[in-house]
């Protein structure tokens, strides 16, 4: 008793002050960011699908048989163990922590390919009005300089982070509300039956839907960050499908219902031209500003799920314990630094080849999630999940087959270029985790000791918390969990304790 008494003052003695949680609006905003940031970048589904009608259908199925399972199974999931590193937990506790390492590398390394396309497409969007970044002097500068403004924004705080998403959502999203209002008079619904399956790019146009509809797992690496995870987040799940499925449709029913173009010119940032054909020279100075915001809202959300699912791998042992330090802001400094890093190494790809590999890195550990869902409703039916699909096994198998065959006819069509780095990131991903086996066993590096949590090099999987993480959440997983830890741990020393008393009597 008197030790864990100690063991509670010296948690509360080094708890730094707790910085601000996020709440439902914010955290909505984000998922809304890690998903979509807006219709910008889908105008390319509609010259992939051959006209709107394919463009059209996909932003009203794929949500049903991809964003909706993917979404009940994050909600579920995150629930359950509401810790940093989200799906790195998930897999550990259903695979172990090869498996759980294996993902987190892939989703950061696809996360962080991803967050290096938006510095780009902001001075994309600004070179329209500026053409001074069209030149590599003033290109290079400006993109290091973006970079560097928003990754110190994430150092601040999540909190700040999550409520500019909220501001950068309502400015990014408001000149398409009026866009869809001023179209009105000017729809023509039989414009959106046009379709030429002659011209149909099928490879292009799922990348381009499955680009635009992933991701919905990011937001559970901020878990430990949100207030009351098991009612916030089914509830931002729910009304960021809403939003995102609105952001897309809207701007599409007017773009193509009001205005008779040819497919080949949709391409990016043609909304702009659409904004200036149904409103004006106006709108479309609108559309391009919101672009460009939008574009730093997509950078905040990634930046900071990466961020903290570095940090939440570091406090499962999984990674040096520096990568689990934190600013007084509550930030993880050295897990930012280092994705922001990532981004700049990793700028210099083009967008197509960027969307490719991420999606086909994406797709492999989506497919281990839904593996991970489907086997933990198995091997833990009692696990308190405060959020819980309302099917049973069988039910949820099946919810998981039509999205886990999407993900596998992304990888089909993936090309050979795709398939060979991809392979080369999957091998890297195991020689890393060999390192760090050995980097811990031989004492090299510092890491994380925090009771509970599932190290890398054990053969146990015990999906728990830290001491102080069930002080802070007070979930009852969470607490189940450590006291299943507890009690595993005491009879280890017990164990120990009366082989010690034996050797001694010898």
């Amino acid at each position: 008793m008197r030790e864990e008494e100690e063991l509670k003052g010296n948690v509360e003695s080094n708890t730094v002050k707790a910085n601000p949680k996020l709440t439902v609006l914010p955290l909505i905003a984000l998922i809304f960011y890690e998903v979509s940031g807006g219709p910008f970048g889908v105008e390319d589904s509609v010259r992939a699908g051959g006209g709107p009608l394919l463009a059209l259908l996909g932003f009203l199925i794929f949500p049903l048989i991809w964003s909706i399972p993917e979404a009940l199974v994050t909600a579920e999931l995150a629930t359950s163990f509401p810790h940093n590193g989200g799906y790195v937990v998930w897999i550990s506790a259903a695979f172990g922590p090869f498996w759980g390492f294996q993902e987190g590398f892939w989703k950061w390394f696809s996360g962080v390919m991803d967050n290096a396309l938006y510095p780009v497409l902001f001075l994309d969007y600004l070179k329209h009005s500026l053409p001074i970044f069209n030149n590599m002097i003033a290109r290079i500068p400006a993109l290091l300089g973006i970079t560097f403004s928003l990754t110190y924004l994430n150092y601040r705080g999540l909190h700040i982070v999550g409520f500019s998403a909220v501001a950068l959502a309502m400015f990014s999203l408001s000149p398409f509300v009026v866009m869809g209002l001023l179209s009105i008079p000017r729809i023509r619904p039989k414009q959106w039956l046009v379709v030429d399956f002659k011209k149909v790019n099928w490879r292009g146009y799922f990348n381009s839907m499955f680009w635009n509809l992933n991701y919905w797992d990011k937001a559970s690496t901020l878990a430990g960050e949100v207030e009351n995870p098991s009612k916030t987040f089914p509830k931002a799940l729910f009304g960021a499908v809403v939003l995102v499925m609105c952001s897309y449709l809207i701007p599409l029913l007017a773009g193509t219902g009001a205005l008779v173009s040819k497919p080949s010119e949709w391409s990016d940032g043609y909304f702009a031209e659409v904004g200036m054909l149904i409103g004006g020279v106006w709108l479309k100075w609108w559309i391009q500003a919101a672009a460009a915001m939008s574009n730093m809202g997509l950078f905040e959300a990634e930046m900071s799920s990466d961020a903290f699912q570095l940090l939440g791998m570091s406090e499962l042992g999984m990674l040096p314990a520096i990568f689990a330090s934190r600013s007084k802001y509550g930030t993880p400094t050295f897990s930012i630094l280092c994705s922001a890093t990532g981004v700049v190494f990793l700028s210099w790809m083009s967008f197509q080849e960027i969307i490719e590999l991420l999606n086909f890195l994406y797709s492999f550990g989506m497919l281990l999630e839904f593996a991970a869902f489907v086997a933990l409703r198995i091997k833990k039916p009692d696990l308190h999940r405060p959020y819980k699909v309302p099917l049973q096994t069988f039910g949820v198998t099946i919810l998981c087959i039509p999205p886990a065959f999407l993900l596998v006819l992304v990888m089909c069509l993936a090309s050979l270029k795709t398939v060979l780095v991809s392979g080369s990131v999957i091998i890297l991903g195991v020689i890393l985790y060999i390192t760090v086996v050995q980097a811990k066993e031989r004492n090299w590096i510092k890491f994380e000791s925090i009771p509970g949590a599932p190290c890398v090099n054990s053969k146990k999987s015990l999906p728990v918390v830290s001491y102080r993480q069930h002080l802070e959440v007070k979930d009852e997983a969470s607490a189940s969990l450590l006291s299943e830890f507890t009690s595993l741990n005491s009879g280890q020393q017990s164990s120990e304790n009366e082989l010690e008393t034996e050797t001694k009597l010898d």
